[in-house]
């Protein structure tokens, strides 16, 4: 089995994987140009064989880390023999060389996801989109083959690895790093898809159809994956908070707000055949963006705990690939837009309408998060000044943009198509706008500040909305003369056969409005750094954190001090924390490991810091957090994402538009299918 799955095998399978890719990009062009159908329909093949064989060469990394093959460059410098078996494994992409085969494998998916599944479009169309596919792959298997390659040997061979950072010694990296990359990744077929329509020069709403579950599955796994990257920094960096505008954490915000705005006009261009060329641009600019994060993660540019390399070398590499995968799609576009027509003319007041100050408020936090996160690095070049651009600035720009947002979310999804009227709107609406004034008022009383009461209202408002608008769809209403009985059996009848994709978009909604609530609550969280003995107690608000005491314990391949924490309320016992600080001795670094207790409402947080003294007399360093709704914040990611999916599990997305019948076999030059 060794031999079987051998680094030689695995880099030998990448190059093969390499050479595939440059066929699937280079072939289906070529035979759309020259209408060869025996050309167009080696894509789809190629792009399996590609996704097959990149598969081989990542297995064969997984078992070279497995078998502590410490003979490889990227084993040996990532494992350790004391290495737990989990983390050997999830290793393998947490590290630079690792993670970008992974985010090869996935775009590989990718291309034999759309080989797989689009057997409805258009010959030309799905070869186009797949040579598109495969042209990005090139460049990362290049990528991986010329600066970063996994299977690099080392000579001597070292008796022992260099270990993990203990900071990504965690379950979680067995899933958010998959997630997220596949998020990102997910933004390439949208953005195949524009490049395709724009060779072709055709955009329409079967191609807004066939658009729009690629959009939603990339923006489901990007969702899921921001919100566990935010959860595992919340627990394992032990600092107390849950997003700290780090520059990579502001890479992923970045692709998520334009995808949100791909999604939105997707449905446009599906719907009523409008905002096409908005459409194109929009996907273009989710996958650039994605692109550009992955760079300035591993340029060197970005100093951050989530970097993975400091080489300018590979970032070289990477901004020649941004170059011509971004300056090549917007040259393209900049030369075919303007003969896309700009579709079906709609009221300001429509849906469209607000769909689309959806997106212009979307496209206007995004620009103030990328001027945010590159300002500093940009003024660095330039002047030399280090500068630095956190939690302040951010939340005074993104705050005003996020509260219209909110409101114009609520309100687009119940405006008719084409055109509306405000009292139709107002008539449904009332009752939310009543419940969401109220709570702003509570909330000026009751929070501390104006901005958490504003945003914890307009959460309610998005919620209840939401609520209305899916109350108003089932006919919610107790008929006189039939009873509450036989009103709820028609609201169920009218339940089952409304859209599944009108169910998710109310689903995900609601998730952002738990998410902000989650926010809301988390800006009151009371939070104390503290030193205390053993036997000692600190009053925070009404509870009281007792250190009881502090023992050694040892690990698999680290040493722990741990401490036992005691949270009562006015003498009763709410919960007992073991908060611990491990001393990874072959990284000769130390990590904290977070005790939390929560009840869906709250949690009790709880640090351990460095220890002053020894024996009875020492004194330890606590951060104790109360922070009251935060778990709010990740439940809010899982369901916009669950209704992201319901959304995506309706029948009429997952098999695409019908379309007509096109007079295929002729295969007309290069400009159309």
């Amino acid at each position: 089995m060794i031999e079987l799955f051998s680094a030689e095998s695995g880099h030998y399978a990448l190059a093969l994987a390499c050479v595939l890719a440059l066929a699937q990009f280079v072939l289906p062009l070529w035979g759309a140009a020259r209408a060869r159908r025996f050309l167009l329909d080696l894509a789809p093949s190629l792009a399996c064989a590609q996704f097959l064989a990149l598969l081989y060469a990542f297995l064969c990394l997984i078992v070279c880390a497995i078998e502590d093959d410490f003979s490889v460059q990227n084993v040996a410098a990532n494992s350790a023999l004391s290495k737990p078996l989990l983390y050997k494994i999830t290793g393998v992409w947490g590290n630079h060389e690792g993670s970008v085969l992974l985010w090869a494998l996935i775009l590989a998916l990718c291309g034999g996801a759309v080989a797989l599944l689009g057997r409805g479009l258009p010959l030309v169309l799905k070869a186009r989109v797949l040579a598109v596919l495969g042209g990005v792959s090139t460049g990362f298997q290049l990528f991986c083959l010329l600066t970063s390659d996994p299977f690099d040997r080392v000579w001597p061979a070292p008796p022992d690895g260099q270990g993990m950072n203990p900071l990504l010694q965690d379950p979680g990296l067995a899933f958010h790093p998959p997630v997220l990359y596949t998020g990102y990744v997910g933004f390439a077929v949208p953005f195949a898809f524009a490049v395709a329509a724009l060779i072709e020069g055709r955009v329409d709403a079967a191609w807004g159809r066939w658009v729009r579950p690629w959009a939603v599955a990339a923006w489901c796994f990007l969702t899921l994956g921001i919100a566990m990257g935010s959860w595992w920094s919340y627990y394992v960096l032990g600092w107390g908070g849950y997003w700290f505008w780090d520059p990579v954490e502001n890479a992923s915000l970045i692709p998520w707000l334009t995808g949100t705005a791909l999604v939105h006009s997707a449905i446009v261009v599906e719907k009523r055949d409008a905002l096409r060329i908005w459409t194109v641009l929009l996907a273009i600019a989710s996958f650039s963006f994605s692109l550009s994060g992955t760079f300035l993660v591993r340029s060197g540019i970005l100093n951050s705990v989530h970097a993975f390399a400091n080489d300018p070398a590979r970032g070289v590499f990477i901004l020649a690939l941004l170059g011509i995968v971004i300056g090549g799609s917007l040259l393209l576009f900049a030369w075919r837009a303007p003969s896309l027509s700009a579709g079906g003319m709609f009221a300001p007041l429509s849906r469209e309408g607000g769909l689309v100050l959806n997106n212009i408020l979307l496209c206007a936090l995004c620009a103030v998060v990328v001027t945010g996160t590159m300002y500093p690095p940009f003024m660095q070049i330039l002047t030399g000044r280090t500068l630095s651009v956190g939690k302040p600035f951010f939340d005074a720009t993104t705050i005003p943009l996020a509260l219209p947002l909110m409101i114009v979310m609520a309100v687009g999804t119940m405006l008719p198509w084409k055109r509306g009227s405000l009292s139709p709107l107002l008539h449904r609406l009332w009752l939310a706008a009543l419940v969401a004034g109220l709570a702003l008022l509570g909330g000026l009383m009751l929070l501390d500040g104006i901005l958490p009461a504003l945003c914890a209202a307009a959460a309610l408002w998005v919620i209840l909305a939401s609520l209305t608008d899916l109350a108003t769809r089932l006919g919610a209403r107790v008929d006189r003369h039939a009873g509450w009985r036989a009103s709820l059996i028609g609201m169920s009848r009218r339940g089952r056969h409304l859209p599944r994709a009108m169910w998710g978009s109310a689903i995900a909604h609601i998730g952002v409005g738990v998410t902000v609530l989650g926010l809301t609550g988390m800006s009151q969280a009371r939070h104390d750094v503290v030193e205390i003995g053993i036997g000692q107690t600190l009053h925070q608000g009404n509870l009281d954190w007792s250190l009881l005491a502090v023992r050694q314990e040892r690990g698999p391949n680290y040493k722990a001090l741990v401490a036992d924490l005691m949270v009562s309320r006015h003498g009763q016992v709410l919960a007992t924390l073991h908060p611990s600080r491990r001393d990874f001795v072959s990284q000769h670094q130390v990590t904290t490991d977070v005790a939390i207790r929560t009840n869906l409402m709250r949690d009790l947080y709880a640090a351990l810091g460095e220890a002053h003294g020894s024996g009875q007399d020492a004194r330890y360093v606590l951060r104790l957090h109360d922070n009251p709704l935060a778990p709010w914040i990740w439940l809010g990611g899982v369901i916009m994402a669950l209704g992201g999916g319901l959304s995506l599990s309706d029948r009429r997305h997952r098999f695409g538009a019908p379309m007509k019948r096109r007079p295929a076999p002729t295969l007309r030059g290069g400009s159309g299918s």
